[in-house]
């Protein structure tokens, strides 16, 4: 008698449904499509929709399912894992050839960009003139400087400083601001004036003794020319020596010729 009263129970048991009667929670009970089978394993649309109840796309089932709004937040999407939107194509090659892109303009920038020398180089004496005096010679020289610049990006020329020596003294000097524009791998000349006074006494006779056949005299000229470039501030500093004809009131000026390249 236990033994049927069992098997009776257990048959009653099993012939119960699982999921409630209530029709309003079998409507938000939902299967669920496969993405990768076209066999109805889970669905998410409802069997019954409920009145009053919301519903929002599945974010699982390619927009072919609903789901109640209220449940949205507790619910987890699952995407399989031969889904095509967890393998991206040509990632590899995407990558690479942004690496590449990228180092391609940075190589350039670098290139371009990077300060090359500019050389100032002495030209010689232009022309000059003399004055003389009871004690002493006053010499007006025009002096020629010729630029070079190397870089791929204009330069400008700021100010000159320059100064005359005569036998470690002091003759002249000259500061002059400028504004000299100097294109991209371009040279220009740039001629300025100075004038110097020497008052040693050999020197005068030399310049005015007519026995003297040689009137020639040595002269250090050292300076520096101020430039900036991409903001960037450069001293460029030059030196040459020049031998004047202090007989003479004006020597023959230097015929322009193009500047050669410097090596």
């Amino acid at each position: 008698m236990g033994k049927a009263f069992s098997q009776l129970t257990s048959q009653n048991d099993e012939d119960k449904p699982i999921l409630p009667d209530n029709p309003a929670v079998a409507s938000k009970t939902a299967n669920y499509f496969s993405t990768g089978s076209s066999k109805p394993a889970h669905s998410c649309v409802p069997y019954e929709k409920a009145a009053s109840t919301s519903f929002v796309t599945c974010p699982t089932c390619q927009g072919n399912g609903e789901i109640p709004q209220e449940l949205e937040k507790q619910l987890v999407a699952l995407i399989p894992y031969g889904d095509q939107r967890l393998k991206p194509r040509h990632t590899k090659l995407s990558v690479f050839v942004a690496v590449t892109v990228c180092l391609l303009i940075f190589s350039l920038t670098i290139f371009f960009l990077y300060p090359r020398s500019i050389v100032v180089h002495p030209e010689g004496l232009n022309s000059s003139t003399v004055v003389f005096d009871e004690t002493h010679v006053q010499l007006n020289m025009t002096n020629v400087l010729n630029i070079f610049n190397s870089n791929f990006y204009p330069v400008t020329v700021t100010q000159l400083t320059a100064e005359v020596f005569h036998q470690a003294s002091v003759v002249g000097q000259v500061t002059s601001s400028l504004h000299l524009h100097i294109g991209p791998l371009a040279s220009k000349q740039m001629p300025y004036e100075v004038t110097s006074r020497i008052l040693d006494e050999n020197t005068y006779k030399i310049c005015t003794w007519p026995k003297i056949r040689v009137h020639h005299i040595l002269l250090n000229i050292q300076g520096s020319l101020s430039c900036s470039y991409l903001s960037h501030p450069q001293q460029l500093p030059f030196e040459s020596f020049e031998y004047v004809d202090c007989r003479e009131n004006m020597s023959v000026p230097l015929l322009e010729q193009p500047l050669p390249r410097p090596a």
